[in-house]
């Protein structure tokens, strides 16, 4: 579950949280299990509907059955494959102590990693997009905020998530937190405009004057 990505001091750290929701080896295992049958369940129908043309076609019964068995088995494994990606998702990000930070460490859905000197961490980046209705639309705006972890030896981006706060303040905390490591904290701002839909009766419109035009 997604939340706005906030700062959330403790008694002994201070965390960036940008999911809400549990975490650790016992809800990766949840979520492996409930990916691994929920796609073969999505899936089941076609599966069936491929046995039925090969019994059709006069397929053997345990040609049908070794080729539903092999379908079955890919299914399991894109669900554990979905499960392990989701597993990596990260939840939070911890600096502790609470005052000046000298440790960070990632807290996915599977659990934290490791430990890792602040310094690890050499630039936060946060690009805030804005999608704003066009004239006539009642749709409210749309705004999305992802976050770039800059590492030394690699990077860990955050998928835009749903935003409704002030990014400024979010990056003027992260900033006096993480200034005294020296760590940089960029906020890039893009605003455009929703795209309006076309008027099919415009296009059946332009389509008869042209036909009548040409019969002239």
């Amino acid at each position: 579950m997604a939340t706005d990505p906030l700062l959330r001091q403790g008694p002994d750290s201070t965390e960036l949280v940008l999911h809400a929701g549990p975490a650790g080896p016992a809800w990766n295992v949840l979520t492996s299990a409930g990916l691994a049958l929920f796609i073969p369940l999505v899936l089941g129908v076609p599966t069936l509907l491929v046995a039925f043309g090969m019994a059709v076609a006069g397929a053997r019964a345990s040609t049908v059955f070794v080729v539903v068995g092999v379908i079955a088995g890919l299914e399991y494994l894109l669900g554990l494959a979905l499960a392990f990606a989701r597993a990596r998702d990260i939840l939070r990000v911890e600096f502790a102590p609470t005052g000046v930070p000298a440790s960070l460490r990632l807290v996915r859905a599977a659990g934290p990693d490791d430990w890792l000197p602040v310094d690890t961490l050499r630039e936060v980046q946060l690009t805030h997009k804005v999608v704003e209705p066009y004239q006539g639309d009642r749709k409210p705006a749309v705004s999305t905020l992802a976050l770039e972890l800059v590492l030394r030896g690699g990077r860990e981006r955050l998928d835009p998530l749903p935003f409704g706060g002030d990014p400024q303040r979010l990056a003027d905390a992260l900033e006096a937190l993480l200034g005294p490591a020296a760590v940089v904290v960029e906020l890039r701002t893009e605003r455009s405009t929703r795209d309006e839909p076309r008027s099919h009766s415009t296009w059946f419109s332009g389509g008869s004057a042209s036909a009548n035009s040409g019969g002239g």
